[in-house]
């Protein structure tokens, strides 16, 4: 299983959100490049950046921040937050990204999604953003009327290259992660689930790798040092 240590992007800052509440809003670093460097002296390979600004207005305020973090070399790196347009992603992709995320975009322009997909294969990702059991747009802001599962058979019938699954609850809370979700997901589904949302020890890695997903997803808990990022990348490796 690969290990994404994350980085959220707002104003060029490296941030949290408790929950996706834009108004619940930690600030870790000014130089959100110099973390990715951390990162990578752990021993990381792998690297999850969201937008966040441009989750809520779909468009690419934190670019060039993106490419300093991009520009440190040696991950797999998704990218995701209003990724709405295909020049948005051809943008993303040539700045080195390896692949990046739908997420409003999959749910309200499947036209669109197809196309991608057509285009770029499995470098087009989706986001499953679940609250209350519904899939969430618009930076979370809003709950749209599709369940999670249907939302996912249908984003893997369509081809996607993998679905990056959040519990919008357990987002930021570091009391653990939906790992019933998770199994229900690997077990219905052929294509890689990433997790994301809560995840918060040691053990909840190792439950991950062993319910059969392909990545996981760490946020605050690296930030609060509730573990090391290497003890999560070898948790994850292990079998």
């Amino acid at each position: 299983m690969k290990i994404f240590p994350a980085i959220d992007l707002f104003g060029g800052k490296a941030v949290r959100l408790r929950k996706g509440n834009y108004a619940e809003m930690t600030v870790y670093s000014d130089n959100p490049a110099e973390i990715a460097r951390d990162f990578k002296a752990c021993g990381a390979d792998c690297i999850h950046i969201v937008d966040l600004e441009g989750a809520k207005n779909g468009d690419t305020p934190n670019f060039e921040t993106i490419k300093s973090i991009l520009s440190v070399g040696g991950f797999f790196s998704e990218i995701g937050g209003g990724i709405r347009s295909l020049e948005a992603v051809e943008k993303y992709l040539s700045a080195g990204a390896s692949r990046v995320i739908f997420g409003t975009a999959a749910v309200e322009n499947e036209a669109f999604l197809r196309e991608a997909v057509r285009l770029y294969g499995g470098k087009i990702a989706v986001g499953a953003d679940v609250k209350n059991g519904f899939i969430a747009v618009r930076g979370w802001l809003e709950s749209s009327s599709l369940p999670l599962y249907e939302f996912a058979k249908k984003m893997e019938d369509i081809g996607v290259g993998a679905i990056i699954c959040t519990d919008i609850s357990r987002d930021g809370e570091m009391k653990g992660s939906n790992l019933e979700l998770y199994r229900r997901l690997t077990a219905e589904l052929k294509i890689g689930i990433v997790a994301s949302g809560g995840v918060s020890s040691i053990d909840e890695i190792s439950a991950l790798r062993d319910c059969g997903c392909d990545g996981a997803i760490v946020g605050k808990a690296y930030y609060e040092k509730l573990f090391s990022l290497s003890d999560a990348i070898t948790a994850a490796k292990e079998n």
